[in-house]
């Protein structure tokens, strides 16, 4: 089947297209770009980025441009879906959500009015269980924004054994969600396995906003390039 995946740049997104890699036939990725950095529906640390990382993986994108208004943002959704359904001819939608209702009854709607499949590869997955996968997958990942208590020192760093073992603990003091899904973090991922160059930052600072909540805006990166036998 021919497919679009809806890709933030993040971890979950670009698990899914892994995913979607294996066994469908991906078309291209798309991208919504949203002015508001609290979307109810995207993700917006450093989405900038998008068009870089698809460069690496070899697939054309799609992006589409929103104010980011809650559910008037969805309409900017349905455009770029349909605007893929035209230029690839795609037949379905892969999205990266775990957890997110809201989120993932919206592209169902948008899905089943265009008349397309809609997969979720990750759906009410284990969390714990999707992060082992991306270390094991040997995904490189940095935490790029931190949005609730304690994960402060995390800006910046890997999503390593490290990682996993101390959100563990935050897990089981605070509840939080160890993928991130309640909105306590966003990541980027710089390298995969199905990336032809990786994706180094060569600058960045911090940027904080009105709750208190911290992004890394990379400001600068360049591309490495990867050893043969790598895949």
């Amino acid at each position: 089947m021919k497919v679009g995946v809806l890709f933030s740049g993040g971890k979950d997104s670009t698990l899914a297209l892994r995913y979607a890699l294996k066994y469908t036939d991906v078309k291209c990725l798309i991208s919504i770009i949203s002015k508001n950095p609290e979307s109810y529906m995207f993700h917006t640390p450093n989405i900038k980025l998008v068009g870089k990382q698809a460069e690496v993986i070899g697939l054309p994108i799609i992006i589409e441009r929103t104010k980011g208004e809650k559910e008037i943002e969805l309409r900017d959704l349905e455009r770029a879906i349909k605007k893929a359904a035209k230029l690839y001819k795609i037949e379905g939608i892969v999205t990266g959500a775990i957890e997110s209702v809201y989120q993932a009854s919206r592209i169902q709607k948008i899905c089943n009015k265009l008349g397309i499949e809609c997969f979720n590869p990750l759906w009410q997955r284990n969390q714990f269980e999707l992060l082992d996968e991306i270390l094991k997958l040997k995904f490189d990942v940095i935490i790029a924004g931190v949005f609730a208590e304690g994960m402060g020192g995390f800006l910046g760093k890997k999503i390593d054994t490290d990682f996993v073992s101390r959100i563990r603990k935050m897990h089981e003091q605070y509840k939080i969600n160890p993928a991130g899904e309640g909105g306590e973090f966003e990541s980027l991922v710089l390298d995969a396995p199905f990336f032809k160059k990786g994706i180094r930052i060569l600058k960045s600072h911090v940027k904080e906003d009105k709750h208190g909540g911290r992004t890394l805006e990379i400001d600068e990166t360049d591309l490495i390039k990867k050893e043969k036998n790598e895949k």
